[in-house]
């Protein structure tokens, strides 16, 4: 078996994981997706207003799906990782959105009541004031997030049992309440779980350099008993099953 594990390990450390793009695990991984469908619903809420901000864009992939062929009038995007910042630049200048370098801290670059629509998808961090803060009353904060102990059978796999506290993190309930506690009122929250498999080990070695905050710090030297393993059990036993958390919370601005 080694020289496939060092053919698939070699093969999934040297491609790029810029962007927000993973069709490089087509065919390799599955991913079920939420049944409300958040790129299509993203789309038609775009279309209803006049200006829009998308906070952590990534390279920019989800929202140039959402605006098709006509965004709102005024559409901003904020990223903070230099490749990232390039590559949405590329992708979504030409539709008409304006893309801002951000630190991902507050405050955000923009004057108080500046959207009609604030949104955003898996996003690593939430300032509920500051959103709060740029739309405008009668606005609406639209987000599909990762929920708790999300792809935990691959996270512990790699980094043994983990807490309660950080098991709950990230729970559908206390977004609920932080977007209260800035002044919104939630009028969707749904949540479903669903099934992902790494069909093979560079498939896993792919998704933990691009989604860094899985396992802080995983790099394959570091890990390379354990990915090892995990590739004999694959070849073994079939494809790695783990299961994504997942929650679409939308709140108005009430005030």
């Amino acid at each position: 078996m080694t020289p496939i594990f060092d053919h698939l390990v070699a093969e999934a450390e040297s491609v790029s994981v810029d962007g927000w793009d993973f069709s490089w695990l087509d065919g390799r991984a599955s991913e079920q997706r939420p049944s409300w469908g958040y790129q299509r619903l993203l789309g038609q809420k775009l279309a209803g207003v006049r200006a829009a901000l998308d906070i952590q864009t990534g390279g920019g992939e989800v929202l140039a799906g959402a605006i098709g062929a006509g965004g709102p009038p005024l559409m901003a995007a904020t990223e903070s990782w230099p490749p990232n910042v390039d590559r949405a630049t590329r992708l979504l200048h030409p539709l008409g959105a304006v893309v801002v370098a951000d630190t991902d801290e507050p405050p955000l670059p923009f004057g108080d009541a500046a959207f009609d629509l604030v949104t955003s998808r898996h996003p690593v961090t939430i300032w509920w004031e500051e959103i709060a803060r740029v739309l405008k009353p009668g606005g609406t904060y639209f987000s599909q997030q990762v929920g708790p102990a999300s792809v935990f059978e691959l996270v512990e796999y790699f980094l043994g049992p983990q807490p309660e506290e950080v098991r709950r993190a990230r729970h559908p309930d206390d977004a609920a309440a932080d977007a209260a506690r800035a002044g919104l009122e939630v009028v969707d929250l749904r949540s479903e779980r669903l099934r992902t498999e790494f069909g093979d080990i560079g498939a896993v070695i792919y998704f933990l350099r691009k989604v860094i905050w899985m396992v802080p710090g995983f790099t394959v030297g570091h890990y390379r008993d354990r990915l090892r393993e995990l590739h004999e059990q694959i070849e073994r036993q079939g494809p790695f099953v783990a299961h994504t958390a997942r929650f679409l919370i939308e709140a108005r601005k009430t005030g």
